[in-house]
C-alpha cells in the first residue's frame, strides 16, 4: 500500500499514477483541470465507486484543488480578491448540491491560534460574517431569507481535554445547522503547495491525518449533517523538501550536461520513501513550514474568510 503523506485528493491521485505506470484515468476516479488565468488552476477529482476509493484512500465524493501560483511572493489585494472569487463559487457550487439556499450553516475553524503553521482556522473564524444572533434577537434589521450563520474554533485536545468531534456534536445538537463548513491546515507531498492550494471536499475531514496525528473524523457519519473540509497545506515533511530539491537538482545539472540516464532515472523514481528512512533513524524526519509563514497564513487567511462569506 502506498503511504501518501499527504491530504490532497489530486496528489494522491498523481502519486498513485504514477507508481502504477498508468496513463489512463484510474478506475472509479473522474478528474478535470481549468485554467482560470495565469495565476489561478482548478482542479476537479470525483471518486465515484469503492475501486477509486481504496486506490487513493479518499472516500467516494468531490474534490476542487485550487492552486493560486504567487501568492506566497508577493500580496495584492486584486490577487486576494480574484483568489477569493474562484474559492467562492467553487464552494457555493459544492454547497448547493448540499442544502437549499437557505440552510443554516456552522463555520469550523480547527487548530491551535499559537501555532503560526496551524493558526490559519481559528484566523478565519474572526472574519466570518455570522447572523445567527442578528436573525435571532434582531429580526427586525435582517433582511428575508438571509442565511443563518454561526462560527467557532473549538481548540485543539492538547488545550481543551475534549476530542473536536465531541465539541462538535454537542453543538450540532444544540443549535441544529443544516451544514458545517470546517477549516484546517494539511500536510502536502510537494513545497510548491504550501500556502498556495486550497482543497474543498464534501466528504468530511480526519485532522491530523496528513501528519501522522489521526484524530476523530468530522464528517456526516459521525455528525449526522454534510461536512465540506477547506483544507490549506501549510507543512511538508523533510523527506519531502529533500525529495523535491533533490528533484530539483539533477533538473539543474541534467540542463548542464543535456543527457544523463542515471539522473533520469533517480529523478523519475519517487524517493520519498528511501529518504524518509534514512531520516527517521535519527528523528530528522521533521515537519517544516516556510520562514514567510506568518505573512503566508494572513493572505491564505484573507481569502478563505472572503471566500465563505461571499459564498454564503
Amino acid at each position: 500500500m502506498i503511504n501518501f503523506r499527504t491530504d490532497l485528493a489530486s496528489e494522491r491521485r498523481d502519486l498513485y499514477k504514477k507508481t502504477h505506470n498508468l496513463e489512463n484515468e484510474i478506475d472509479g476516479v473522474e478528474s478535470e483541470k481549468e485554467v482560470i488565468d495565469q495565476n489561478i488552476t482548478v482542479e476537479r477529482v470525483r471518486i465515484t465507486n469503492e475501486e477509486g476509493e481504496k486506490a487513493i484512500g479518499k472516500l467516494i465524493g468531490n474534490y476542487i484543488t485550487i492552486d493560486v501560483k504567487n501568492l506566497k511572493i508577493a500580496r495584492e489585494d486584486e490577487e486576494i480578491k480574484k483568489s477569493a472569487e474562484v474559492l467562492a463559487e467553487e464552494l457555493k457550487k459544492i454547497i448547493d448540491m448540499h442544502i437549499d439556499k437557505s440552510g443554516e450553516v456552522l463555520v469550523v475553524g480547527l487548530g491551535n491560534i499559537y501555532v503560526t503553521p496551524d493558526s490559519l482556522g481559528p484566523k478565519v473564524i474572526n472574519e466570518i460574517e455570522v447572523t445567527r444572533h442578528i436573525i435571532k434577537y434582531l429580526p427586525q434589521y435582517v433582511e428575508e431569507g438571509t442565511r443563518e450563520i454561526s462560527a467557532i474554533s473549538p481548540g485543539v485536545l492538547g488545550t481543551t481535554g475534549i476530542e473536536t468531534l465531541e465539541i462538535l456534536k454537542g453543538i450540532v445538537d444544540n443549535i441544529h445547522p443544516k451544514l458545517l463548513i470546517v477549516i484546517d491546515a494539511l500536510a502536502s507531498r510537494s513545497i510548491e503547495r504550501i500556502n498556495s492550494t486550497i482543497q474543498i471536499s464534501d466528504t468530511g475531514i480526519v485532522p491530523g491525518a496528513g501528519v501522522g496525528n489521526k484524530r476523530a473524523e468530522i464528517s456526516k457519519r459521525t455528525l449526522g449533517i454534510p461536512v465540506i473540509s477547506l483544507g490549506i497545506p501549510t507543512v511538508v515533511e523533510t523527506a519531502v523538501l529533500v525529495n523535491d530539491c533533490l528533484d530539483l537538482f539533477i533538473e539543474k545539472l541534467q540542463n548542464d550536461a543535456k543527457s544523463n540516464d542515471v539522473l533520469n532515472k533517480i529523478k523519475e523514481d519517487d524517493n520519498y520513501e528511501e529518504i524518509k528512512e534514512a531520516l527517521l533513524p535519527k528523528e530528522y524526519n521533521l515537519i517544516v513550514t516556510p520562514k514567510e509563514i506568518d505573512d503566508l497564513i494572513e493572505n491564505m487567511k484573507d481569502i478563505v474568510a472572503s471566500g465563505i462569506n461571499l459564498s454564503l
